[in-house]
C-alpha cells in the first residue's frame, strides 16, 4: 500500500518540481518515480548503511535523503541533481512524505487497529467494518496474553516477544506501557488451556534464562473473531491482579483456572468483612495461631484425608486429629466435614483479599 500511496503524492508533485523525482526501499528498489518506466529498477548503491545517514546524501547525480517512522529508516526519497535547490527539494520531500506515511499507518495499520480494539478506543460498530478494510480474518479463535515486566533491564522485552512472533499477519505484539506488553495470540483448532501455559512458559523462561529479565503472565480466555478482545485482554488484566493476591509463587495465571478467587476478588471489602464476622462468631480468625495455620493448609492440600496429611507434617495421626478438635473449638467449624471445610477455605481467601486490598466499596 505505500508504494501506492507515494506513487500519487509523486504524481502530484512532478510538475510543481520540475526534474526527476521518486523513491527507494530499503531493498534498493525504486517503488515510485516521475518518470514511470523506472519503476521496479534497482540501485545497487542504495545500502542500508547509505539509509542511516541523517543528512542529504548524493549518488551518480542524484540527491538523496532518507526517511521512515521506525529507529531505522524504511525510505529514500531522490531529485535529480546535486546542487543547493535539490538538497531542498529533498528534505521538503522526505518530511512530506514521512508525514504521509505516519499518517497512513495509524489509520490502517493492523496492529494499531488491535490496540485500539483491546483498550476499547474504537465504537463496537466500527469493528467490523474496518476488520474488513484491514482483512482479518474473523473466523478464527484468538486469545490475549499479558506480558508483565517485573525487572528493569537494558533490553527491550518488547523486541524480544515480536522476534518470538514474527508472522504479523497472524499475531500482534503491543505496547500498551513501560511494563506490558499484549501478545493476540491466533489460534489453531484444538488448542487447550494447557496449551496455552506452555506457550506463556516459554515466554517467561526465553526473557528470564536468555535475557535475565523477570515477567508474569495473565492469559485471558480465547474468543472467536475481533470484537470480543477487549474482553480477553481484561480476562488476563484480572488473572494478574488476582494471582497477585491469591497465588504470589505463580509467574503464570489463566483466567480459567481463577475458580472461587476470581469471585472473591469482585466482592465489595464491606460485604468480606460481614462474611468473616458470620463466619466465625466464637472467635476471631487471628485467634489461630501460625502452627494452626499451616496444619490447615496442609490438610486442604491433601483433600481433608487425615492420614495423608499427617504422614506429610509428620506428626501422629492422633496430633493431627487434636489440633482440628482444637479449631473446633475455637471456630465451630470441623474441617472433616466438607461443607464446613469449604466455607473456612473461603474464609481465608477472603482474609488474605482484606489484607492486601485497597477499600472497595
Amino acid at each position: 500500500m505505500s508504494n501506492r500511496l507515494f506513487q500519487g503524492i509523486i504524481h502530484q508533485m512532478k510538475d510543481a518540481i520540475d526534474r526527476t523525482i521518486g523513491v527507494v526501499d530499503e531493498t534498493s528498489v525504486v517503488i515510485a518515480c516521475s518518470e514511470l518506466g523506472r519503476i521496479g529498477e534497482v540501485n545497487e548503491n542504495i545500502t542500508s548503511e547509505t539509509l542511516s545517514a541523517t543528512v542529504p546524501f548524493v549518488i551518480n547525480g542524484y540527491t538523496y535523503k532518507a526517511f521512515g517512522n521506525s529507529a531505522r529508516a524504511e525510505y529514500a526519497v531522490f531529485v535529480s541533481g546535486s546542487d543547493e535547490l535539490a538538497q531542498k527539494y529533498v528534505q521538503l520531500l522526505s518530511v512530506s512524505l514521512a508525514s504521509i506515511k505516519q499518517y497512513y499507518d495509524e489509520k490502517y495499520d493492523r496492529s494499531n487497529f488491535i490496540k485500539n480494539v483491546i483498550l476499547d478506543n474504537i465504537l463496537p460498530g466500527d469493528i467490523y467494518l474496518k476488520a474488513r478494510e484491514l482483512r482479518f480474518n474473523n473466523e478464527v479463535q484468538r486469545v490475549c496474553l499479558l506480558i508483565k515486566i517485573t525487572s528493569k533491564t537494558d533490553i527491550s522485552a518488547y523486541d524480544i516477544v515480536q522476534n518470538l512472533f514474527p508472522d504479523k499477519n497472524k499475531d500482534f505484539v503491543i505496547n500498551i506501557n513501560e511494563t506490558d506488553i499484549v501478545l493476540v495470540k491466533e489460534l489453531k483448532a484444538g488448542i487447550e488451556s494447557r496449551d496455552l501455559e506452555k506457550l506463556a512458559s516459554s515466554i517467561v523462561d526465553t526473557l528470564s534464562s536468555e535475557f535475565y529479565t523477570h515477567c508474569l503472565v495473565g492469559i485471558g480466555t480465547p474468543v472467536m473473531g475481533i470484537k470480543d478482545l477487549a474482553l480477553s485482554f481484561k480476562e488476563a488484566q484480572v488473572a494478574l491482579d488476582v494471582g497477585k493476591v491469591f497465588d504470589t509463587e505463580k509467574t503464570i495465571v489463566s483466567y480459567d483456572n481463577l475458580g472461587i478467587a476470581r469471585l472473591v476478588y469482585q466482592l465489595p471489602t464491606t460485604l468480606c468483612d460481614m462474611f468473616l464476622k458470620e463466619v466465625f462468631k466464637r472467635g476471631s480468625i487471628e485467634s489461630l495461631d501460625q502452627e494452626t495455620l499451616f496444619t490447615i493448609q496442609k490438610f486442604f492440600e491433601n483433600n481433608l484425608n487425615v492420614s495423608e496429611t499427617s504422614r506429610k507434617l509428620f506428626v501422629h495421626r492422633n496430633t493431627l486429629v487434636y489440633r482440628l478438635e482444637k479449631i473446633k473449638k475455637l471456630t465451630g467449624l470441623d474441617l472433616r466435614e466438607f461443607e464446613d471445610a469449604i466455607v473456612f477455605k473461603v474464609a481465608l481467601m477472603v482474609k488474605k483479599y482484606l489484607s492486601s486490598s485497597p477499600a472497595k466499596f
